[in-house]
């Protein structure tokens, strides 16, 4: 049994990237327009976010904009147009932040954090080892420190996979950052789906083995593999964020999976 009954994919934005920082040295001429993410599980145990996308308030200053998001792997900042916004998309299938009772966040990039502060009822659910990185004095000087820095956030702390619930596991994917997590779902209707996060930006990764950005390539290219055998182990169907192809063909919001 599962206690997951509804799975809504949020489109919440684009960032432009070059396909050389998707897969790692390849095709270094092409730009590539990609989604970003964010994702609410309905469940018998109350309302769940797995990410809440990026500030889109940080883009408003164009200048200031490009001095945070432009360099050599991105060569415009991203896009977030108004029918973009995940508060605006949640109001619309009638859910307000303060009816989230968790968060559970893949790791602490910018384009996955930056609307938590929204979410001030929930517990927000976060490898201890991706914490301990992010509240460094490394993590406490990025740019996008802010987005976590609130003391009222409800941290819940775990280590390795976990259990969240029936039908709702998070799994230690290690690689793009040192606790990054992945989510494995277990919908009544649609079966499981493995929601990939950051582990690699597109399908081609986990089909050719590709890695892209990581600061662990070992770790990195273990947790491809990991997920390509819990897929074909199941017969899951794979989830990766910010591929434009799985993305655009998806079952968006106001639709959804059951």
């Amino acid at each position: 049994m599962t206690d997951v009954r509804k799975l809504y994919i949020f489109l919440c934005g684009y960032e432009i990237i070059r396909k050389s920082a998707c897969t790692r040295g390849l095709g270094d001429n092409f730009i590539l327009a990609v989604p970003i993410c964010a994702y609410l599980l309905d469940t018998a145990q109350g309302l769940v976010m797995f990410d809440t996308g990026l500030d889109s308030a940080r883009l408003a200053d164009d200048a200031r904009a490009r001095a945070l998001f432009k360099n050599d792997k991105f060569p415009a900042p991203p896009i977030v147009l108004p029918e973009h916004e995940l508060l605006t998309q949640l109001a619309a299938i009638g859910v307000a932040p303060d009816d989230v009772s968790q968060v559970i966040l893949s790791h602490t990039h910018g384009d996955h954090v930056g609307y938590l502060r929204h979410f001030r009822r929930a517990r927000v659910v976060i490898q201890r080892v991706e914490h301990a990185a992010a509240f460094s004095d490394e993590g406490r000087g990025r740019y996008f420190f802010s987005d976590i820095a609130s003391p009222d956030i409800d941290w819940h702390l775990i280590d390795g996979d976990c259990e969240i619930m029936p039908g709702l596991d998070a799994i230690l994917t290690g690689g793009h950052r040192p606790g990054h997590q992945s989510l494995v779902v277990q919908l009544p209707e649609s079966g499981t789906k493995v929601l990939t996060a950051d582990v690699a930006d597109l399908r081609e990764n986990f089909v050719s083995e590709i890695l892209g950005s990581a600061v662990d390539d070992v770790a990195a290219l273990a947790s491809i593999r990991r997920l390509n055998a819990i897929v074909a182990s199941t017969g899951a169907e794979l989830v990766p964020l910010h591929d434009p192809d799985f993305v655009h063909n998806a079952r968006l919001a106001p639709l959804f999976y059951a």
